[in-house]
């Protein structure tokens, strides 16, 4: 089960956070205190992606100047992880290509096109726009109450056309 999803920048500033398990404030701000400290410094060449914290494990790839982490039980499959993460973000890579006005399809895009040239400026000033919510909307789609509810891109661009239908 998924503990919380984090997507933070190099210099520790979360982005991003969905808590699935409940946690108070000061708990929330040490977690991701801790959770950059240890994810930051490792080397990418030469270290997994697999983390162990606390009685937990944190599941994490950078894309640009972002880390995006998972924290999950220590049982659990990493690489279903690790393969959630990246069509998390190449479904977030794609619809914030694309804009706001444009409908979303699976062949908008192609596959390559996905996070390279979305960066981090993307994420915070498109917050303080309607993107808030379809960020929010693509993690809900992909993971749900802790748990991966879907693994197709297509599936979930699917929804998230039907979803900009009904508004």
């Amino acid at each position: 089960m998924i503990r919380f999803i984090l997507v933070q920048n190099r210099q520790g500033k979360t982005r991003l956070s969905k808590w699935y398990v409940p946690f108070d404030d000061e708990e929330k701000v040490r977690l991701r205190g801790e959770v950059h400290r240890l994810i930051a410094p490792r080397d990418q060449k030469y270290q997994s992606n697999f983390v162990e914290f606390r009685n937990y494990k944190i599941i994490y790839r950078r894309y640009a100047g972002l880390f995006f982490c998972v924290c999950v039980d220590a049982n659990d499959n990493e690489l279903a992880y690790l393969e959630a993460i990246h069509l998390f973000v190449e479904v977030l890579g794609m619809t914030l290509l694309l804009g706001t006005d444009t409908v979303l399809t699976s062949n908008a895009l192609s596959p390559d096109a996905f996070f390279e040239n979305v960066c981090e400026l993307d994420l915070v000033f498109n917050f303080y726009k309607d993107a808030l919510r379809k960020v929010y909307a693509i993690l809900d789609e992909v993971f749900l109450a802790g748990e991966i509810e879907e693994t197709s891109k297509e599936v979930v661009l699917a929804r998230l056309e039907q979803l900009e239908k009904l508004e």
